[in-house]
């Protein structure tokens, strides 16, 4: 379990990261090579897709931060966690939950997203 933990902080630090070099490190670093993400607004396959994806969503909610909303549940190569996206300290404007399971590499290689409140417009 604390080796999903531990995943788990990276891919919150990989959506927090707005040097985009550093950005593709963190994301080498946590992603399988072929991952997938899939929410309700994208569906991409590859680091690069994510890496866009990523770069996408801190465009629309510059300034904003990634938090764990609550504790990482995990069993075998699955794991489930809810997200806050907001100002660092505030009440957060997004909500989500994600499940990712681990690759053969021990990497994340699929995440499948929901978003549980968001805000008008977005």
């Amino acid at each position: 379990m604390n080796d999903m933990n531990a995943l788990v902080d990276g891919y919150i630090a990989v959506w927090n990261e707005t040097d985009p070099a550093a950005r593709r490190d963190r994301i080498a670093e946590v992603f399988s090579e072929g991952v997938g993400y899939t929410d309700p607004l994208a569906d991409v396959h590859g680091r690069d897709e994510l890496d866009a994806t990523i770069a996408a969503v801190q465009g629309q909610f510059a300034g904003l931060e990634f938090t764990l909303g609550g504790p990482v549940d995990a069993h075998h190569d699955v794991a489930r966690f809810t997200w806050h996206l907001g100002p660092a300290g505030a009440d957060p404007i997004v909500i989500g939950f994600d499940v990712v399971v681990l690759g053969a590499d021990g990497r994340i290689g699929e995440v499948h997203g929901f978003l549980d409140k968001v805000p008008a417009g977005a």
